[in-house]
């Protein structure tokens, strides 16, 4: 998961940087520190995406790479 995605996911689902730590169960630095690019650990990043996931969040790749995420239609 890019940075980009992870706040456009947020966007998307209009939660705030503490809705996704919670949903996440990390700390609001952690979130903070993905945005800005910082390096966090494999398995916090897995928690995260797992949380925008669970929340109705479609993370797309194709051939020019990650980067678009879509909300899916049962959300």
């Amino acid at each position: 998961m890019k940075v980009v995605q992870c706040k456009m996911a947020r966007a998307a689902l209009g939660w705030g940087v503490r809705d996704l730590a919670q949903n996440a169960g990390v700390a609001v630095d952690t979130i903070s520190r993905l945005e800005r690019g910082e390096e966090i650990m494999p398995r916090t990043l897995a928690a995260i995406r797992t949380a925008l996931e669970s929340a109705g969040v479609e993370f797309i790749d194709y051939d020019r790479g990650e980067g678009v995420i879509k909300l899916r239609h049962d959300q």
